[in-house]
């Protein structure tokens, strides 16, 4: 595998340290020296992220663009390979919600960098709770947006072959519209055809992280859609991932979530500013989407739907009630639920009462498996 990776990543370029004249990938190869300008010398002021492979500075090129510069922190193998694999991700994938990447270094170069399109407005966790947090700011018709688009970049991702492995909100950039850019893909690994899984070691952020895969290392796409699961209860909380303040058992929000359904507590689980006990349609929204989470953290990945699946029913979701009619009419014998009336909206019937349809891309049909257990792995 090393010799097949030092392979893949020759450099092709004669002078590493040569502006505009050479292209990895397809991709433009900017000097060192370029890069040190456009961040004023890697300006802690310009300091803009801190991920596990690298520091993010804003920074500003001769052309006028505004870019956001990735500077991984070692220059040794392992990092190289990370960096390598960044760049050929990156130059392969075209979707609007994705970060795009306008170049990188040489590999021969004194620094590994990154250069992105600067994304203006944060992260989707910065929102929710973190320094750009204000309470009733990020509305729900925002935050269902923001679902619908992440799960259709990790869609994307994962139709063309490629595990994210740090789905988080984090992870998950905003600009001045609030549409959705999916970054860091520094721990993104491509998965053969013939193959649905990988062992590798275990890679990712506490509180996301798959429990099978922390158990087993078998990586596969539903690994991202645990983390996605996670996303969505972070959407409807405002709560983070992983919280020390709160009781030990659940530290980790994928706990509590589960905890809370289970109860047919959801109330106890959202964001009172998001008008859950004040507006119909929001309550229903946020009950199928937390309904949606809760099969995405499924214990077993087996009982997790794909990517493509959990986008599909989001979009029905967000659509209104009409779309999502028939996953009540799937099954004649399934509890019939209003979506019209409030009142008789009982959060706990809805969650645990109802058979669960025929359908395989039910959001019901996971409250009736024994395979969800709280994670206490990650």
């Amino acid at each position: 595998d090393e010799l097949q990776t030092r392979s893949t990543y020759s450099d092709p370029s004669p002078d590493p340290d040569v502006e505009g004249g050479s292209a990895y990938c397809g991709v433009h190869l900017f000097s060192y020296k370029e890069l040190e300008e456009a961040t004023n010398r890697f300006d802690l002021n310009k300091q803009i992220g801190d991920g596990g492979f690298g520091t993010v500075y804003f920074g500003k090129l001769k052309d006028g663009r505004e870019v956001a510069v990735k500077h991984l922190y070692d220059h040794n193998y392992r990092r190289v390979e990370q960096f390598m694999n960044e760049v050929q991700i990156l130059t392969r994938l075209r979707h609007r919600n994705l970060v795009s990447l306008y170049g990188c270094t040489s590999r021969q170069s004194r620094e590994l960098l990154l250069v992105y399109e600067y994304i203006p407005n944060g992260t989707v966790a910065s929102h929710l709770h973190g320094e750009l947090a204000k309470p009733g700011l990020l509305t729900w018709p925002i935050r269902i947006k923001i679902a619908v688009e992440t799960a259709s970049a990790l869609a994307y991702l994962h139709a063309s072959k490629i595990i994210h492995r740090d789905v988080k909100t984090n992870n998950i950039l905003l600009d001045n519209s609030f549409c959705v850019k999916v970054a860091d893909f520094g721990l993104s690994r491509l998965f053969p055809n013939d193959i649905t899984h990988v062992s590798t070691a275990p890679q990712g952020t506490p509180g996301y992280v798959d429990p099978e895969y922390h158990q087993c290392y078998h990586l596969t796409s539903k690994s991202d859609v645990y983390s996605f699961g996670v996303v969505l209860i972070e959407l409807i909380s405002s709560m983070p991932a992983v919280d020390m303040n709160r009781h030990k058992d659940e530290i980790n929000l994928s706990n509590l979530a589960i905890k809370k359904i289970k109860k047919g507590a959801l109330s106890e689980l959202v964001d009172p500013y998001l008008g859950f006990e004040s507006d119909n349609e929001v309550k229903r929204m946020i009950v199928e989407v937390a309904e949606l989470a809760f099969q995405c953290l499924q214990l077993d990945r087996e009982f997790r739907p794909s990517m493509e699946e959990v986008l599909e029913v989001l979009k029905r979701i967000e659509r209104g009630k009409d779309e999502t009619k028939h996953l009540e009419e799937a099954d004649v014998h399934s509890s019939e639920v209003s979506h019209s009336n409030a009142k008789e909206l009982d959060e706990a019937g809805l969650l645990k009462n109802r058979k669960p349809p025929s359908s395989p891309i039910s959001v019901t049909e996971s409250w009736e498996s024994k395979s969800t257990t709280p994670n206490v792995s990650s």
